[in-house]
């Protein structure tokens, strides 16, 4: 028997596309664009942390290098990151899989890698 499915609360970093262009994510999760939704543009990474943080966000994100040591530092948000290699549509289609194969305890407070191997 499967977990129950979770409509996850996801933040795109300001070096993704806008969520608007992400048609599968959009209808099965809440997206907000960190630029476009919330017009917070050049923010340092551990500020946008902070901010998902505070509105229990994952964060999904092209930086692996600077978001991965923010990881652990709280259970209120997750960082998800895409290889910027993939296009938007895989990255689509990609975190869609990812985030229907995971309960939230699996993603809180970890670091996930999207690439084309995964």
């Amino acid at each position: 028997m499967g977990h129950k499915w979770h409509k996850y609360k996801l933040l795109l970093d300001e070096n993704l596309p806008p969520r608007t262009l992400f048609r599968r994510l959009n209808s099965r999760h809440t997206l907000k664009h960190i630029v476009h939704d919330f017009h917070q543009s050049g923010l340092k990474d551990p500020d946008v942390y902070t901010f998902a943080i505070k509105r229990n966000l994952l964060i999904v994100t092209f930086n692996e290098k600077d978001f991965f040591p923010l990881t652990d530092k709280s259970k209120k948000s997750g960082i998800i990151s895409v290889s910027p290699n993939l296009s938007t549509d895989q990255i689509d289609k990609k975190l869609t899989s990812l985030l229907s194969r995971h309960i939230p305890n699996e993603l809180y407070g970890k670091f996930h890698k999207l690439s084309h191997e995964t």
